[in-house]
């Protein structure tokens, strides 16, 4: 792992944390040993491990340059992981070069790694919370100083939400934050599923969180579904019907290439708050 002077409080390098995770399946080197154990055991019959990761990625980058690209220029990426190639900040920037952004997520291991990279930039903040408190992470002082509630914001949360359990209403929490943003303002939203996907792997990726400081929550396409309830859809790609779909389909310019094994492991969507 990426060297920190001391762990910081909270962080329990014994117990596999999802952030480290995603950044260990992500090619990056802030994850320990006990996520890479967790792992291994996926491997074998989830080859397609990595691929997964990045087809999330590069939709969670396409949807925030398509929500900067209509003219939003603030954004909450709520569960942002750690920082890593193509943040939504450097993303969104290229499109709206004053554009503002405020990272959420729960890891303090996170934290530690975002100040370096966000220190010396007054148009970022990280704030270090729990998602399912939309209250304390709406009114957070640092998110208030960036994010203006009567102007239109791009809500980021991809990879998140199969973070939370059914009877945390992960469809309630969505609600409530697309309720405190203004008209205008869009989601984009990824989610883990079994869907069509062989049992043996399923049984083996939930294993891997088992442990894990947050348990794992496949969903099915319907499920997925009512997280965008109340809101506009977009269709995901030229000539494409309006409707959730999978990874690497959202934003791609050849279905036919782009709708890989690693994408068919969750499904997405961008839709707009009226």
């Amino acid at each position: 792992m990426t060297e920190l002077a001391q762990l910081p409080p909270g962080v329990d390098p014994n117990r596999p944390s999802p952030a480290r995770m995603y950044d260990y399946m992500l090619g990056g080197e802030n994850s320990f040993p006990v996520d890479r154990d967790a792992l291994a055991q996926v491997r074998a019959v989830v080859p397609e491990m990595h691929d997964i990761a990045w087809a999330n990625r590069g939709f969670h980058q396409r949807s925030a340059n398509w929500i900067a690209a209509h003219g939003i220029s603030q954004f909450i990426d709520i569960g942002s992981g750690l920082p890593t190639v193509g943040n939504t900040h450097e993303v969104v920037r290229k499109v709206i070069p004053g554009a503002r952004v405020v990272y959420v997520d729960i890891d303090p291991v996170v934290a530690a790694h975002a100040s370096a990279l966000l220190a010396d930039d007054g148009g970022t903040t990280l704030i270090t919370a729990d998602l399912r408190d939309p209250a304390a992470v709406l009114a957070d002082p640092r998110l208030r100083a960036l994010i203006d509630f009567a102007e239109p914001a791009g809500l980021l949360m991809t990879a998140v939400l199969h973070f939370v359990a059914a009877r945390g209403d992960p469809w309630g929490l969505v609600a409530r934050y697309i309720r405190a943003l203004a008209p205008g303002s869009c989601l984009a939203l990824s989610h883990a599923t079994a869907d069509n996907l062989p049992p043996v792997a399923v049984h083996r990726w939930t294993q891997a969180y088992a442990n894990a400081a947050e348990q794992f929550y496949l969903r099915p396409r319907a499920e997925v579904e009512r997280f965008f309830a109340g809101l506009e859809l977009v269709a995901p790609y030229e000539g494409a019907e309006v409707a959730v779909t999978h990874l690497g389909l959202w934003g791609c310019e050849d279905p036919a290439t782009a709708d890989s094994d690693g994408s068919r492991w969750g499904y997405c969507g961008v839709a707009r708050h009226r």
